[in-house]
């Protein structure tokens, strides 16, 4: 590139060249320079919350007047059209980056501050009449700015998971209600035990996923909470009077949540905590989703030579070698992005105790954790949802065989006979693999019919 593809800016630390078409300035040339770490840019629900705040701060700060109309208006309109999904590509800080987030902050700042000069007439990188930090950054700091974003991004994303984890509830809680009356054996220990319903199994999975959902919702209040004023260090330093309650009720109505300013500023720096539950309530899911899909792996195991109870659609070839092969791949998938899930939460961890006292650094890579893990879940919950759960069937002879092998229906005798006497027929099913069915008919204590019908009133009411 000739000398003509760059501007010259300068910092309190020198001058660099910057490509002369971009928008962002000489900090973030710093900190791409500095930080070639993962190749991953910021997450886009987290760069639209950082700018919604850079917006509010600009409208905050006019009502206040301590920033001209003109200026104001310039920033908003120029935070509007990044808003609306232009410039994105400018916002080029890696993930992993200066403590805190500053480099990010400055990589807003930078690029606000020249749409809005070139839209009021100036030139990129001369930062007249609006400056990055005098204007845009009016005041905020790092401080506030980004644990505010990383919260704002946080409830972005969670409806998006809970509709997720609804919607594989619904699909279970369907099959749940389909297969109500198909009987089949439970398994504790990985053993044959008494008589269950399909229903009640996939029942049981919903009414669990219910629950997460549940936990995951309360995480939402908390998050509402923001610190947003803090400037540097909770001190509230380089505000303006009144700018706490308006640059809150402004950002309240741009992004459609009910925030409010925090009791203390300075705790929503130093702590963690809001976010630190948000994760467990993810991780939570990720737990249970794990033992599920691990059952429905397990019960279309086979087709021949395992369990086989479910079907699972065929979305892929299974094998490179072995012809019609098929297997479970998406919750195989599932399962790999829960144990990712888990460990992104032990990193969250990990980063919610290592602040220290009046600020958290660990913030941009404790928020990449966070985003990550809400993603990829909710994308590969629709995922297998979609292409696995709503195709799976059920094969029900299948169930009412192994149903009628199992020893463990002597279990249903005992209030008749006492457990003796049932263990004595469970002992001569399993000595010559005979049903209990028919031993308990051979000896009168039932017909077929009967012990069909107590078979199956234990399997749906569980009443032995």
């Amino acid at each position: 590139m000739n000398n003509t593809s760059f501007r010259i800016e300068r910092d309190s630390l020198g001058e660099l060249k910057v490509p002369a078409q971009a928008w962002f300035g000489i900090q973030t040339v710093r900190a791409v320079a500095n930080f070639p770490i993962s190749g991953r840019g910021p997450d886009r629900d987290f760069t639209l919350a950082h700018v919604r705040i850079k917006r509010a701060a600009a409208v905050a700060n006019q009502h206040c007047g301590w920033l001209k109309d003109d200026l104001a208006s310039a920033i908003s309109a120029a935070c509007d059209e990044i808003l609306a999904g232009h410039h994105l590509d400018q916002f080029v800080v890696d993930r992993f980056q200066a403590g805190a987030g500053t480099s990010h902050n400055m990589n807003s700042n930078e690029v606000i501050a020249n749409l809005a000069n070139v839209a009021l007439g100036a030139e990129r990188g001369a930062y007249r009449p609006v400056h990055p930090n005098d204007h845009v950054n009016m005041g905020q700091s790092t401080n506030d700015t980004i644990p505010t974003a990383i919260r704002l991004a946080a409830l972005a994303k969670l409806p998006r998971l809970i509709a997720a984890a609804q919607t594989m509830a619904g699909e279970y809680a369907r099959i749940g209600a389909r297969e109500a009356d198909t009987v089949k054996s439970a398994r504790t220990h990985l053993q044959d035990a008494v008589p269950t319903t399909v229903g009640r199994e996939f029942n049981a999975y919903a009414w669990t996923l219910a629950r997460c959902i549940e936990r995951l919702r309360e995480t939402h209040a908390p998050l509402c909470d923001i610190g947003l004023g803090g400037s540097a260090a909770g001190t509230g330093l380089n505000t303006a009077p009144g700018y706490i309650e308006k640059v809150t009720a402004e950002l309240a109505r741009l992004t459609g949540e009910p925030l409010r300013p925090a009791h203390d500023l300075a705790a929503q720096m130093q702590s963690m905590l809001d976010l630190q539950h948000l994760s467990g309530a993810i991780r939570a899911l990720a737990l249970e989703l794990t033992r599920i899909a691990n059952d429905m792996r397990l019960l279309a195991s086979g087709p021949r030579t395992g369990l086989g109870e479910i079907a699972l659609p065929a979305v892929q070839p299974g094998s490179s070698i072995m012809p019609g092969k098929v297997n479970p791949v998406m919750f195989e998938m599932l399962n790999q992005v829960c144990y990712q899930v888990q460990g992104q939460d032990h990193a969250i961890a990990l980063m919610t105790q290592a602040g220290q006292l009046e600020l958290n650094v660990m913030m941009p890579a404790l928020g990449s954790a966070l985003f990550d893990a809400m993603d990829w879940l909710t994308n590969a919950i629709n995922a297998a949802t979609e292409f696995n759960l709503k195709g799976l069937t059920v094969d029900r002879e299948r169930c009412k065989n192994f149903l009628h092998q199992s020893v463990a229906l002597a279990t249903l005798l005992n209030p008749s006979i006492g457990y003796e006497q049932a263990a004595k027929i469970a002992q001569e099913s399993e000595k010559t693999g005979r049903p209990v069915r028919d031993i308990v008919a051979e000896r009168g204590l039932m017909t077929h019919a009967e012990f069909d019908a107590l078979v199956l009133k234990a399997a749906r009411d569980g009443l032995l």
